[in-house]
């Protein structure tokens, strides 16, 4: 019988409707050329530099470069260059605008591309312990880069990977958008959050690390399919110290992160036959009282009008059986 969830601490609602479920390999149609070896003409791609606008950041054997007019940097780990086709522009426009009841304003901010190899066809999963703690650490530079720039009040951080996950280039990297206004969703969080004694982020933590929905932990972090699961096999990632942001990681935390992204990627691979996913940081960097968490979501399912009408979800596998079978995956399948 299906159940309707509630959000741990939003009055948001999801259905869970197993008499509609699939066995795991039966998502792995939705598959899609992720890491497919297409590297002619790629414009990410070590070696096709001056494809791409100046980087303003190069990492390269532990330093940090950036291109100029007369020299690209070449032979490098990440790079990180404005997005060609930015949703925001870094040039302060015209006032804001009201006209009959409508506002608008200057679309002002930052679009930044990282490429996280100048190899093609890489997976993060493929990765060696020092490049994904290496990677975590170009996000929190990053991400502290822009956070205090003036009028910038959210950084967006994501990871579109695979076709019908939103990716229009297929070679590895992540992008991030440095807003002048708080999402809504963050700000519906932040004002429950403001009005318990104890963080949630917290208090779950501590429920799912004894819960049935736990996948994977290390010291830092814990890995769990989520009570309220939007979609088939979707998995956060918390700490357990209680930090806003990226920018109040220390190396070690941002190690354990690498490790057991790593980890949860590498089962999707085996249990979902390399889907495409997103993963998405959810921070703020001006509010302690928040608490960072990372979301993982593969794109093997739909949202289609119910979801667009109602803003719930309809998801056929719980919780529950998502992460048992991850959990048994990762204990048989290394």
């Amino acid at each position: 019988m299906s159940k309707i969830r509630k959000h741990y601490f939003l009055s948001e609602y999801c259905i869970i409707a197993e008499e509609r479920a699939k066995r795991p390999l039966d998502f792995a149609v939705a598959a899609d050329d992720r890491g497919k070896n297409d590297s002619q003409n790629c414009l990410f791609c070590g070696g096709a530099e001056e494809n791409t606008p100046l980087a303003t950041a190069v990492y390269k054997n532990g330093k940090i470069y950036s291109d100029t007019p007369e020299k690209r940097v070449r032979n490098w780990d990440f790079r990180c260059f404005p997005n060609l086709y930015p949703a925001l522009s870094p040039v302060l426009g015209s006032q804001e605008q009201r006209e009959n009841g409508l506002q608008a304003e200057s679309g002002y901010g930052f679009h930044e591309v990282i490429v996280e190899s100048p190899l093609h066809g890489r997976r993060l999963e493929d990765f060696s312990n020092p490049e994904i703690s290496a990677l975590m650490q170009v996000y929190r530079d990053r991400t502290c880069s822009y956070a205090t720039r003036e009028n910038i009040r959210y950084v967006s951080l994501f990871k579109n990977s695979g076709k019908k996950a939103g990716a229009s280039i297929n070679h590895l990297h992540s992008q991030l958008l440095a807003m002048p206004f708080c999402p809504p969703p963050l700000s519906r969080e932040l004002k429950v959050i403001r009005k318990i004694e104890k963080c949630p982020y917290c208090t779950i933590f501590d429920l799912e690390e004894a819960s049935p929905r736990l996948i994977s932990k290390n010291s830092e972090w814990i890995a769990f399919a989520p009570y309220y699961s939007t979609g088939p096999f979707e998995v956060w990632f918390l700490p357990r110290k209680h930090v806003g942001f990226l920018g109040d990681c220390s190396d070690k935390l941002l190690f354990a992160l690498g490790d057991i992204l790593k980890t949860i990627l590498k089962s999707y691979g085996r249990v979902l036959g390399n889907p495409p996913f997103n993963y998405m940081f959810y921070q703020l960097s001006e509010s302690p009282e928040y608490h960072l968490n990372l979301r993982l979501l593969p794109r093997i399912s739909i949202n289609a009008g119910f979801e667009l009408n109602t803003g719930s979800y309809i998801n056929t596998v719980s919780p529950e059986r998502a992460a048992s079978y991850l959990r048994e995956d990762l204990t048989h399948g290394e």
